[in-house]
């Protein structure tokens, strides 16, 4: 999109909030969000807010995902936009939150805070300062999204070994399922791809040894675990270099496709489209039998307070509120999505099995450390596994390639 369309949405965006903080001063806050699609969830949860506390009426306000960032800053540097904001976590946070334009949370003002986990208050905090700026709302896990029919009518088992997932999904080709429906031609998949088949062969000492400064991305078991996706590249779809994300869920929506390698934040979204999917959700394949299976998880995002908001006390009462358990069973009720506040009740049950799943999980390894100077470690991820999946790349390639992106300005590469 043209730099002109871009300020015609900020000058859009900016005169709108111009209209709510006079509203405001009169009761009303603001919550900016990337989300239009939620907007019935949360106006409900709104409502339920105001219900307890009736001298405030929270406006929703949406913007388009690709252009809110864009908007949001131009808003904050202006000493504009919303009252509450919808952040995201790690990197995305720290540009807001570094420029001084969020109000740091503590125990005292959001005693909320202490009921979310340390990892989920790490992915909202600011490293310069170590201030917490945003209640976290959602944690996401990486695995595979099972067709339970499609596995029922070929007669084959969810794998739980590396060696089960071959072969399944050599039965399910020569039965004329497309094992896996994912492509590469989307970039972040790629990431999602990599870090789902990966994890497993990986594990927690592998996060540790790289944040000790002990390996790069160039180790052997990181070149030996990017070789194992070449030999998932026969159970894509054809053609699957020009496979996009949204064609590859659709091959598996419409039972074309056995498995898709994706996120707990799909399972509403594949309910949505294909009400009767029977639809499952599994941790990816061990390495041998016995051994963990990692699923990858993050955090993504959280609810902010404008440091320059028309009605701050207003803003945090809000905010605390998105910190309780209440909110947070609604929240997961409504959006399928886990809340990360400690106690909340997840009543779906494929949901509350995701949850289970995080018992056994390591970060998502480029969205939780390598996504806050640039190149990100994640553009780095991207384009060369997109090229190794091609043929054009190497795993000892891609390895020394990310290594190398991120050595411009991750000391502990610089040593190797």
């Amino acid at each position: 999109m043209g730099g002109k369309r871009i300020g015609r949405l900020v000058l859009a965006a900016t005169a709108a909030w111009g209209l709510a903080a006079s509203a405001a001063r009169a009761g009303e806050i603001t919550f900016w969000t990337w989300r239009q699609e939620d907007k019935a969830a949360y106006t409900e949860l709104f409502n339920d807010f105001t219900k307890a506390n009736p001298d405030i009426h929270v406006k929703f306000e949406a913007f388009a995902p690709e252009n809110y960032a864009t908007i949001v800053s131009a808003a904050l540097a202006g000493g504009r936009g919303g009252d509450v904001l919808h952040v995201r976590a790690y990197g995305g946070l720290e540009q807001f939150a570094k420029a001084g334009y969020l109000m740091p949370l503590d125990p005292q003002t959001v005693p909320e805070l202490a009921n979310l986990p340390d990892d989920a208050k790490a992915a909202e905090t600011l490293r310069a300062d170590g201030k917490v700026y945003a209640v976290s709302f959602a944690s996401q896990t990486l695995g595979l999204l099972i067709n339970k029919d499609v596995f029922a009518k070929a007669g084959v088992q969810p794998p739980e070994t590396w060696d089960q997932l071959l072969s399944v999904s050599r039965t399910l080709k020569d039965k004329g399922i497309i094992p896996i429906a994912n492509g590469t031609a989307t970039a972040w998949m790629d990431e999602v791809f990599t870090g789902i088949f990966t994890g497993p062969f990986l594990g927690t000492a592998f996060v540790q040894d790289i944040l000790a400064g002990r390996a790069t991305f160039e180790d052997p078991r990181y070149v030996a675990a990017l070789g194992r996706l070449l030999e998932l590249r026969d159970f894509l779809p054809p053609g699957y270099t020009g496979i996009d994300y949204a064609t590859g869920q659709q091959l598996f929506l419409s039972g074309r496709a056995a498995m898709f390698a994706g996120g707990s934040f799909e399972i509403a979204n594949f309910r949505k489209q294909n009400p009767k999917l029977a639809l499952d959700f599994i941790a990816p394949p061990a390495p041998k039998a016995g051994e963990p299976r990692y699923v990858s998880k993050f955090y993504d995002g959280g609810y902010a307070v404008n440091a320059k908001a028309a009605n701050k006390a207003d803003a945090t009462r809000l905010v605390r509120w998105m910190g309780t358990k209440e909110y947070g069973d609604k929240f997961s009720a409504l959006l399928g999505n886990i809340s990360p506040i400690k106690g909340v009740v997840i009543q779906d049950p494929l949901l509350a099995q995701v949850a289970k799943l995080n018992d056994v999980s390591m970060p998502y390894i480029m969205a939780v450390h390598f996504r806050y100077e640039s190149p990100t470690g994640s553009e780095l991820l991207q384009g060369a596994v997109q090229r190794m999946l091609a043929g054009n790349l190497t795993p000892q390639q891609v390895g020394a390639e990310v290594t190398q992106g991120i050595a411009r300005y991750y000391v502990p590469f610089q040593k190797k």
